[in-house]
């Protein structure tokens, strides 16, 4: 599963595990090392390692430089997939909806190492989706905006019937144009929910971060 501790993966991998058509062995996350945070959702990994916990997977960390150039993050995304196909594993998930782009060049990376990719919420409609996802009881925190497309306040925000009420025309409930990210912390995936709260909200790289922490 391609996780990037956001809402979209989580849903996806429940959705993947209800359909019972594959058996999902572990997590995939791209880690920016020199933060210790889960790329461009900001999220640290000690976080990362309790979602992993709570949903009875292994992750498998593909760590990146900052900033990342392309050709090096292509390089450390093949090595840790071919760490991960000797295993016997075949197929990575992804949460992509919509970005025609993004899908081709999923497939055409893992096609030259012999897998192929699932999207298990591909093409559904993006407001009705984000509407089942919080009625099945997902919760999950706004952790990164982009401020070009989505106010600076939204940051650190729950994603929640009225988060989505109060969107902007023209920003997709889901956030699939970049216009924000998140951290799940609880739904019908985990076997356990994630008590976190909002620290300091921070702009940095032209994008504004809400730091979520585990509350003790």
């Amino acid at each position: 599963m391609s996780w990037s501790t956001g809402k979209d993966s989580a849903f996806a991998l429940h959705e993947a595990r209800r359909s019972g058509e594959v058996d999902v062995v572990g997590l995939l996350t791209t880690v920016t090392h020199a933060f210790g945070r889960v790329s461009m959702h900001g999220v640290r990994e000690a976080l990362l390692d309790r979602q992993a916990e709570a949903l009875g997977l292994p992750c498998w960390k593909v760590p990146i430089p900052s900033p990342c150039p392309n050709e090096v993050y292509e390089k450390e995304m093949a090595r840790v997939l071919a760490e991960v196909a000797s295993l016997g594993v075949d197929r990575v998930i992804f949460g992509d909806l919509f970005l025609e782009d993004l899908r081709r060049y999923r497939e055409a990376k893992l096609r030259e190492i012999g897998m192929s990719a699932v999207f298990p919420l591909w093409m559904r409609n993006t407001t009705a989706l984000a509407r089942e996802m919080i009625e099945a009881g997902l919760q999950a925190t706004i952790t990164c905006i982009d401020p070009r497309k989505l106010d600076r306040s939204f940051a650190g925000r729950a994603f929640d019937a009225g988060f989505l009420k109060a969107l902007p025309d023209g920003v997709d409930p889901c956030g699939e144009n970049g216009e924000f990210h998140t951290f799940a912390s609880a739904g019908p995936m985990f076997t356990a929910s994630i008590q976190v709260e909002v620290g300091d909200v921070v702009e940095r790289d032209e994008f504004v971060f809400a730091d979520v922490l585990e509350v003790a």
